[in-house]
């Protein structure tokens, strides 16, 4: 019949406290997720020479390597190394059903 006995003056200064920075937490959290940036259409410019530049020093060259170094999509990165492909700037080194390895020549 007693019920649950009120919390001490420390325990509940410390429950607000928590309950405080969850909150601070919770809307750090929210604004985060809010910046989501807005991914480009348009692939690099095949005949820009910094681009080829970096691409010919990059060991590996992946369609998600290009996708996060130029802010494009998969899509217009996988369709970027294709015509870099067949320009023969770079050669396919394996091919799998969903990705594919290309290396500079």
């Amino acid at each position: 019949m007693g019920g649950k006995k009120r919390p001490t003056l420390s325990q509940a200064e410390k429950a607000q406290r928590r309950r405080e920075e969850e909150a601070r937490r919770e809307l750090r959290r929210r604004l985060e997720r809010s910046e989501k940036r807005i991914l480009d259409i348009t692939p690099p410019d095949i005949k820009d020479e910094k681009v080829l530049s970096e691409i010919k020093r990059m060991n590996v060259i992946t369609p998600f390597s290009i996708a996060s170094r130029y802010e494009v999509r998969m899509s217009i990165a996988k369709q970027f190394l294709e015509s870099l492909h067949k320009r023969g700037i770079i050669e396919l080194v394996s091919k799998h059903r969903n990705l594919r390895i290309y290396k500079a020549k």
